[in-house]
């Protein structure tokens, strides 16, 4: 009995990196790359994007495959793949610029709340 519950269900791992100082609009860029794609795929691909929005959004991949392998014992990296990746809006960060004639334009600097799952395909473990 127990072995055809186990048999439907599939491993989800999930990582998140909040309040990253990227846009989202940039963020979203990178992560609509990857989405889909096999775990290792998509590392190979952030490693040669030239977007700088790479480097944390490959931290967080690393990061759910690597809660894959820890918690669930997911040792085939290469069954690994993106099921879900989305970019959330942070908090945005105001700052004032001093402009001529004694006035001040509002600066805004928008963070990035990061969020991959990693799945394994259907029947692997």
């Amino acid at each position: 009995m127990t072995d055809t519950i186990n048999k439907g269900t599939t491993m989800e791992a999930r990582a998140q990196a909040r309040y990253i100082r990227v846009t989202p609009m940039k963020a979203r860029r990178v992560v609509d790359l990857i989405r889909g794609m096999s775990a290792t795929e998509a590392q190979a691909v952030l490693r040669f994007a030239p977007q700088a929005a790479t480097v944390p959004v490959g931290k967080v991949l690393d990061s759910a495959i690597a809660n894959a392998v820890h918690n669930y014992n997911h040792n085939n990296v290469d069954d690994l793949y993106i099921s879900e990746a989305y970019v959330d809006e942070g908090p945005t960060l105001k700052r004032f610029r001093p402009r001529a004639q004694g006035r001040a334009y509002r600066i805004r600097k928008r963070t990035s709340h990061i969020t991959v799952v990693v799945s394994s395909k259907e029947g692997t473990r």
